[in-house]
């Protein structure tokens, strides 16, 4: 395949599951009726984000992988024909809950799985409350589109991650992510935030040669526990192409369907102009696995 059209959605979500997830099958739909042959969707996009504070309560939340999202969203993967990446709060066992994105093939099927292995603990984004590390590791999900390199939100800071993923033959980076602004901050701090954010995973589509896709949520969502200040979800859910190019570019505040064109051989052409994985010192690499070099 050489060309590969790709959906991305960017939407806000309520407490009314059911609301939250028509709406994500209403634009999945569209980005199919465009001609999205893979269609992906942001982190935890089923329900507002919970880990802004701990409550036990929310482990309520969680379902089995098959389960209720796997088995709605695979009705539409197949009935639409399309690849989907989803993402959902699994409940692995009695006490063990992961982060994980699954990936459903054109015939309904889970492709696979990947669980979150970079887990958080910040203000507002308690992740460690919730989540175990993921123990999959960094493993493409193969499927009909394509070997998908699935990473999940805090993990795009980590080029380690990324380069992994290449490395076991990934052909496109995706990112499911729910990531904003503390409403406090200063707009300078709040486009430096953006900043980053956007130019360190340009930075893994450049250094690996692959295609990446960036799936943020929208919208003001509130402290469940009122002690907070929420957080305003920034959007800018972007393509990028493997040179690090935008091939398209979300809004900060507008919930949007965006569908791109990738070209899958500019890969191939890029890293022979740009050969990273050819000079790579992989004999003197061996101290990154120490957590500090003293």
């Amino acid at each position: 395949m050489n060309r590969l059209t790709v959906g991305v959605v960017q939407q806000s979500c309520c407490d009314d599951r059911s609301a939250t997830t028509e709406k994500s099958i209403a634009m999945i739909r569209q980005a199919a009726a465009r001609g999205a042959s893979l269609i992906t969707l942001q982190e935890l996009h089923t329900g507002p984000y919970f880990c802004q504070c701990e409550d036990t309560a929310v482990f309520d939340l969680a379902e089995p992988i098959p389960g209720p999202s796997t088995e709605q969203f695979g009705r539409i993967a197949r009935e639409l024909g399309v690849v989907i990446v989803t993402s959902l709060f699994e409940r692995r066992a009695p006490g063990l809950y992961h982060n994980s994105a699954v990936v459903l093939e054109r015939d309904g099927s889970i492709a696979g799985i990947y669980r979150k292995m970079h887990i958080p603990d910040d203000p507002a984004f308690y992740e460690k409350f919730y989540f175990t590390p993921g123990d999959l590791g960094f493993r493409p999900i193969r499927t009909s589109v394509g070997n998908l390199g699935v990473l999940v939100c805090w993990d795009q800071w980590y080029p380690e991650a990324a380069r992994l993923m290449a490395l076991a033959g990934a052909e496109i980076l995706i990112y499911p992510t729910a990531i904003g602004w503390d409403p406090n901050d200063c707009r300078e701090e709040q486009e430096r935030q953006l900043d980053a954010w956007i130019t360190v995973q340009r930075g893994h589509a450049i250094a690996n040669g692959l295609p990446l896709l960036a799936i943020n949520r929208v919208g003001m969502e509130s402290d469940p526990a009122g002690v907070g200040s929420g957080i305003r979800f920034w959007g800018n859910s972007f393509v990028a192409g493997c040179q690090g190019e935008f091939l398209g570019r979300g809004s900060s505040d507008a919930e949007e369907v965006m569908v791109v064109e990738l070209e899958m051989g500019r890969s191939e052409s890029v890293r022979r102009i740009w050969p990273f994985l050819r000079d790579r010192r992989i004999d003197a690499y061996g101290e990154l696995t120490r957590r500090f070099i003293d």
